[in-house]
């Protein structure tokens, strides 16, 4: 006879939690989203969930990296052809596409709330998703750079704030509409104030 596998019924479980809580941003609002509930909708015990995850926004940044999973399919990387206002523009658009998503933006939001009450969910955001992606957008930069596209002595990582910063911010806070020709006035003007200096 053979014995359970454990690892896979383990996986199931796992996934089958993380799938519940992406559900559940869809029906309710997030601060209505316990440990409890998400136990009953995936059909586990608390204490399964505990033995995983340490809070529920940490599970919430598991059920987003399950739902982005496989969207890169390695190390991130900007795209380059060479026209750098083309790629950011090509960039942006698809970030507005993505935050305008049902699917991700509520756990996205979600996600904004408890890293801005939880550090150490924060420190984990930073060393598993945003730091890797601000790696990237500053390579992308740095590569522009060389090519004599920005200035030389530009500060990268205050570039990638200038230009990326609006976006979210304007998304956080539903300031105005976030659309592909905000995006593309976005690279546009920064892209201006970034330029090497005649």
């Amino acid at each position: 006879m053979t014995p359970p596998n454990t690892g896979r019924r383990s996986e199931a479980s796992r996934r089958a939690v993380l799938t519940a809580a992406l559900d559940l941003l869809q029906e309710v609002e997030y601060a209505k989203i316990s440990i409890e509930g998400l136990a009953s909708r995936a059909g586990v015990g608390k204490q399964t969930i505990y033995r995983w995850w340490p809070s529920k926004g940490a599970v919430i940044f598991d059920a987003f990296l399950m739902l982005s999973e496989g969207a890169e399919g390695g190390p991130v990387q900007l795209p380059d052809t060479g026209d750098l206002a083309a790629d950011l523009t090509e960039v942006l658009r698809a970030t507005v596409t993505e935050l305008n998503e049902p699917r991700y933006e509520q756990p996205m939001r979600a996600l904004a709330t408890e890293i801005a009450h939880d550090p150490e969910l924060a420190a984990i955001y930073a060393e598993r998703l945003d730091g890797p992606l601000r790696e990237a957008k500053r390579q992308r930069l740095r590569r522009a750079q060389r090519a004599g596209q920005l200035a030389e002595d530009l500060d990268l990582d205050v570039a990638v704030d200038l230009i990326w910063g609006p976006l979210f911010q304007r998304w956080l806070h539903r300031s105005g509409p976030l659309t592909t020709e905000y995006a593309d006035r976005l690279v546009a003007t920064a892209l201006d104030g970034l330029r090497p200096r005649r």
